[in-house]
């Protein structure tokens, strides 16, 4: 029987391996370099709730803004939160379909109006 021994060795499945070993590299070295400063976050316990009247604000899915349960404008919003005390504190709600456009406006007319205390209210997500 007539042995053939090696002429060359395949080197495209070592070059495969070598390539993926370099992507899985570069990938992990990018998440390393970020440049994330760790930091462990002090813990707290529940503060006293807070019982001065909240003023809530909902934006529905059509954009619709409402104020205390009724349909407001952008301009009436503005006139009617004018009157209040700038330290009220403001639980704004809106639908996740809303547009962001939308939303913005209503926190703008927050912030020209002077209110510190805005909240926005979410659901806890499941991760």
């Amino acid at each position: 029987m007539d042995e053939k021994g090696f002429e060359s060795m395949n080197m495209v499945p070592f070059i495969d391996i070598m390539l993926v070993l370099l992507t899985i590299v570069l990938t992990t070295s990018s998440f390393i370099a970020s440049g994330r400063i760790p930091v462990n976050l002090p813990q707290a316990t529940a503060s006293e709730p807070d019982t001065r009247q909240t003023e809530t604000i909902e934006i529905d899915a059509a954009g619709t803004v409402y104020l205390a349960g009724e349909a407001v404008s952008t301009d009436t919003l503005k006139t009617r939160l004018g009157g209040m005390n700038k330290d009220t504190p403001v639980l704004l709600r809106a639908d996740k379909a809303v547009a962001l456009q939308r939303f913005i406006d209503v926190a703008d007319v927050l912030k020209q109006l002077g209110f510190a205390k805005v909240a926005v209210q979410t659901e806890a997500g499941t991760s």
